[in-house]
């Protein structure tokens, strides 16, 4: 078999083009490209690998047209990113809404044919977060990217409140009743407040819609605000 030492030889710059080229393209998408996938990142993920390998390795194939390719999948990824951020029905139906496995230290089986795995993996998954008794665990939500959280129960918190025997409140499950400016309805109603109550609240701070808060969560009956365009105090700390 006769091999073209010359034709691979041409590889190695296209590679190292590819490769400088790919960079740049996931450094502006962002780091969520290269952390936890949801299914939309994964997809897109995938493509631009395809693409990459083909105008890396097929010399019969022009070099911009696989540049294009992956400029387009990059584009369009950052585009429906900062749909998804502004619309949460979007974000919904792209990302997904996380999904409750155990509820108040009950295994939720609805929950888990929902996201489609089986007891076996919310085991495993618990035992490689530190919990080898599922009975130590509130509360399990898979997110939307497919990681799952786990609350334990309040006496087996770190440090435990056993080890130190004192006696703490019970956990709660926080709500988030307003996100990026929205009111969430369902979850204000199986909250402690009325929606006329969190208006009424956003009026003694002087707002007459939610449009300017970022995020609104209840914990029992305490509630947190986080409102938009804050600047950060400590950005420059963090490299």
């Amino acid at each position: 078999m006769h091999i073209d030492f010359l034709e691979a030889v041409k590889v190695i710059p296209r590679c190292l083009g590819a490769t400088i080229f790919l960079f740049f393209i996931t450094k502006i998408m962002g780091r969520k490209q290269v952390s936890e996938f949801s299914l939309f990142d994964y997809v897109i993920g995938i493509s631009i690998g395809n693409f990459t390998a083909e105008m890396t390795l097929n010399t019969d194939v022009q070099y911009i047209n696989g540049m294009v390719a992956v400029a387009t999948f990059g584009l369009f990824s950052i585009s429906l990113t900062k749909l998804i951020n502004k619309n949460i029905r979007l974000r919904r139906f792209v990302v997904g809404t996380p999904t409750v496995l155990i509820d108040n230290g009950k295994i939720i089986q609805s929950g888990l044919k929902r996201v489609n795995i089986g007891v076996n993996d919310l085991l495993e998954e618990a035992r490689m977060s530190g919990y080898f008794d599922i009975s130590e665990i509130d509360y399990a939500i898979m997110e939307g990217s497919g990681t799952i959280s786990f609350l334990p129960k309040r006496e087996f918190k770190n440090v435990t409140v056993n080890d130190l025997n004192i006696k703490t409140d019970k956990s709660y499950l926080s709500a988030n009743i307003i996100i990026n400016g929205e009111y969430m309805e369902e979850a204000i109603k199986k909250s402690n407040i009325t929606k006329e109550e969190l208006i009424k609240r956003l009026k003694k701070m002087n707002l007459d819609n939610p449009d300017s808060i970022l995020l609104c969560t209840i914990t029992n009956n305490k509630l947190n605000f986080y409102f938009k365009d804050q600047d950060p105090i400590n950005d420059l700390l963090l490299e």
